[in-house]
């Protein structure tokens, strides 16, 4: 993970790799997503019990914040 100042920032960054601008996310974002129960309670005894209902719920987000390409397609719910 690279954290830049601005999207423009990210497109003149020598690494940048033409057509991977879905991977681009504003740390808002990533903040809401990270802060999901996904993440937040991977410690957690009953985590894999839980883990399609979490994967459910990081699905919704990534709906709401508009990140629905392919891209962040990472499991079923």
């Amino acid at each position: 993970m690279n954290l830049f100042r601005s999207e423009e920032h990210v497109r003149n960054w020598v690494g940048f790799a033409p057509g991977s601008d879905e991977g681009i996310i504003a740390l808002p974002d990533l903040d809401k997503l990270f802060s999901g129960s996904y993440f937040r309670r991977r410690r957690d005894g009953d985590w894999v019990s839980n883990s399609r209902q979490y994967a459910a719920e990081m699905n919704a987000t990534l709906l709401e914040i508009g990140k629905t390409s392919q891209f962040w397609k990472f499991c079923k719910p």
